[in-house]
């Protein structure tokens, strides 16, 4: 980059940092601005724990395409989802009813038997784990279910009995003065 360059580029990745939501992205453009100020990619690589490697390629991109962008995080091959949108969106159907529904002997769905609905209408395997996550993806959140019991009908009659104690008597509070 020519001194002009320089200036004009400065403001510039300046101002992308300030207004950046992308860490990654303000974490390079932050190396790349070090080194536009005059700080060695050596020196900045070292501040920041990457490679000198890392920041001259940063800086490299940067100039050859021209825009902060060029700095953003490029996409990377990877495992490949093992539910895909149509198998999230029909366990989010799923969820809308009940497992009693469907046959299960429960009235809340856990991740077994969500994981053998989808074994049963020959969905892919997939491990509790990556059920979990895919339900984390939709919003879910696991809680543990709590057991309600019904009413006592003997509470009242249990309430008067223990409010009856044995050291008051006829006399009233005043018995239990020594």
């Amino acid at each position: 980059m020519g001194r002009e360059g320089r200036q004009v580029g400065l403001e510039h990745v300046r101002r992308a940092v300030r207004q950046t939501r992308d860490a990654r992205l303000a974490r390079r453009l932050m190396a790349v601005l070090q080194v536009l100020d005059g700080t060695s990619p050596q020196q900045v690589a070292r501040l920041m724990g990457v490679s000198p490697r890392s920041v001259y390629g940063w800086v490299e991109r940067l100039s050859q395409e021209g825009h902060v962008e060029a700095l953003a995080d490029r996409p990377r091959s990877g495992r490949p989802r093992l539910l895909s949108s149509k198998e999230l969106k029909h366990l989010r159907w799923l969820l809308s009813h009940s497992p009693e529904q469907f046959g299960f002997l429960c009235t809340e769905w856990t991740v077994a038997v969500l994981r053998a609905q989808l074994q049963r209408e020959g969905g892919p395997e997939v491990s509790e784990d990556t059920l979990r996550a895919a339900l984390h993806q939709l919003g879910y959140v696991w809680k543990r279910p709590r057991y309600v019991l019904a009413p006592d009908p003997e509470r009242e009659k249990k309430a008067c009995a223990s409010l009856a104690h044995p050291l008051l008597d006829a006399s009233g509070p005043s018995a239990l003065r020594g």
